[in-house]
């Protein structure tokens, strides 16, 4: 309490300050750098000496440029058409995949990425001279530091002036510093909040990726929201008063600042790995499944999605490991971006949990209800099920140590004039606005089964790139058949313990046969959540 009072006494002086200045200084880029259209690189002809072309001048410039200037001088956007002969090629390569858009994989690569790309002849369009950083017309900046989006202190000011108006309904907790010594605040929201009730109690995170600025707007407009309407709104008053609801909108300050000043497709925290190389993927450092292969995370600090050298190794992600030691929640969202797609575990492996039917359930009906708003549709699936396995990450941990419902939401592809990637300032409203009935969604769910099952799921073990037979035939038969079949299987693995046996209750009474025959196993997008 001590640390939040200082922090409200000193809240308006920091407030007008600048933000944070860094020691090392950025070299800037003179127009002469930028390129006009797409540069296609094909595999023969005269796109070979583009190729080579290409990497002499990067050499060059790398040779010879600023050392200010690597961080994106070393890094390109390339896209590559979408096939499974370049699938097969592309998953034996530790590549840092941003988004699926027409039917092309957009990917961040790195220098030494080129030459293996050459080797697997893998025909990629260089595209880094068409999008941000290095193109933005007419980019809306109506706010602070980045415009509408939230720096750090900037949010830190805005949760302290939700609990200054509204101090009955709403409590800040720091519980935990980053790497930086930045805090990081969770934001809890109930009737009455400075007691403990035993209540449904539900988590919503934010921006475990530096660069997803949105993945920080959701969950604080959600906390917003509540405290607005909650005088005014009986469906929120109601699900206020029966629950308690933790808010950490911004659980990587450090990295999200440093995407702010410095380099926009920042991913990891700020970790001095001390080889040179800075930052841990949070979202592949938790304690579940840690590890357990070099397909869902990598073991190389320089890699965008290095898990750290331990399970929790970092006091980003320790802050939530302790939290959750802390509460009894009951149900799970993190928010990440692109893609537009609801996951559930596992994501360490392709084979469904034992409560597949359940998951798939309430994603399904979130999905349902997200798609009334704007008419976007957010597709869902089991996270493993898509292109790419993930193991450490924050969903497969609160499932697997806590048998919580835990859905990773990628929120909507970028807004294409501001960059491709990157959500135009003026869609943040709309964008909450479509994820708001999903979030009401869960806490209502959590408030009519709020019993946590009392053990953890079983462990499942992966054979890497190679499916079990009877879930193999799952997958083949017509989803009619499969529901049967799966649900024998729910069944006998539910004989020894039954946890989450509660069926959910819409809120809007939209149900799950409302999707049936749109079961989202279409077309997998690319995600790396």
């Amino acid at each position: 309490m001590d640390e939040i009072l200082r922090i409200r006494k000193k809240m308006n002086e920091r407030y007008t300050m600048k933000s944070r200045r860094r020691k090392q200084t950025r070299g800037r880029f003179s127009h002469e750098h930028r390129s006009k259209g797409k540069h296609d690189i094909q595999q023969e002809g005269w796109g070979t000496i583009v190729k080579k072309v290409f990497f002499t001048i990067l050499i060059l410039y790398l040779s010879f440029g600023p050392l200010a200037a690597q961080d994106y001088w070393t890094t390109h956007i390339i896209s590559v058409e979408k096939n499974q002969e370049t699938l097969e090629k592309l998953s034996k390569m530790n590549l840092d995949f941003l988004m699926e858009w027409e039917n092309r994989i957009y990917i961040i690569a790195y220098f030494e990425d080129f030459p293996q790309l050459q080797e697997e002849n893998v025909p990629y369009t260089l595209e880094t001279f068409n999008l941000y950083p290095f193109k933005q017309t007419q980019r809306a900046v109506q706010g602070g530091v980045n415009g509408e989006y939230h720096s750090s202190r900037e949010l830190e000011q805005d949760l302290f002036a939700l609990e200054d108006s509204y101090p009955n309904l709403a409590r800040i907790s720091i519980i935990g510093e980053s790497i930086e010594g930045r805090n990081i605040y969770a934001l809890k929201i109930s009737d009455n909040v400075l007691s403990d009730e035993s209540e449904a109690e539900v988590i919503f995170i934010g921006c475990h990726h530096a660069r997803e600025w949105i993945s920080v707007e959701i969950p604080y407009l959600l906390a917003e929201y509540l405290v607005e309407n909650y005088a005014s709104d009986p469906q929120v008053q109601n699900l206020v008063n029966q629950s308690e609801i933790w808010i950490v909108p911004l659980l990587n300050p450090d990295g999200l600042e440093y995407s702010i000043h410095f380099y926009r497709y920042w991913r990891k925290n700020r970790r001095d790995n001390g080889d040179g190389t800075y930052g841990i993927d949070l979202n592949r450092n938790y304690g579940y499944q840690w590890g357990i292969d070099n397909i869902g995370s990598s073991p190389y600090t320089f890699s965008n999605t290095y898990r750290g050298p331990s399970p929790f190794s970092e006091p980003e992600t320790q802050a939530i490991r302790d939290l959750f030691a802390q509460r009894n929640f009951t149900a799970l969202i993190s928010y990440h971006s692109f893609s537009q797609v609801i996951l559930y575990p596992w994501g360490y492996t392709d084979q469904p949990s034992a409560d597949d039917l359940l998951l798939e359930q309430i994603a399904t009906d979130m999905s349902t209800q997200m798609q009334a708003v704007n008419g976007n549709d957010y597709g869902f699936m089991q996270a493993g099920e898509g292109f790419y396995l993930t193991n450490g990450d924050t969903t497969d941990w609160s499932y697997g140590a806590y048998g919580i419902p835990s859905f990773t939401i990628e929120l909507p592809p970028a807004d294409r004039l501001q960059g491709e990637f990157f959500n135009a300032e003026e869609d943040i409203q709309s964008i909450f606005d479509e994820n708001l009935p999903a979030m009401l969604y869960l806490i209502d769910w959590s408030v009519q089964n709020s019993s946590p099952p009392i053990n953890p799921p079983q462990i499942i073990r992966r054979i890497p790139w190679k499916k079990i037979e009877v879930i193999q035939g799952i997958r083949d038969e017509p989803l009619d058949k499969n529901r049967k079949l799966a649900s024998r299987i729910l069944k006998k693995r539910s004989s020894k313990k039954k946890p989450m046996e509660a069926e959910t209750k819409p809120i809007t009474g939209q149900t799950h046969a409302q999707k049936k025959g749109k079961k989202n196993k279409k077309e997998k997008k690319i995600f790396k959540e």
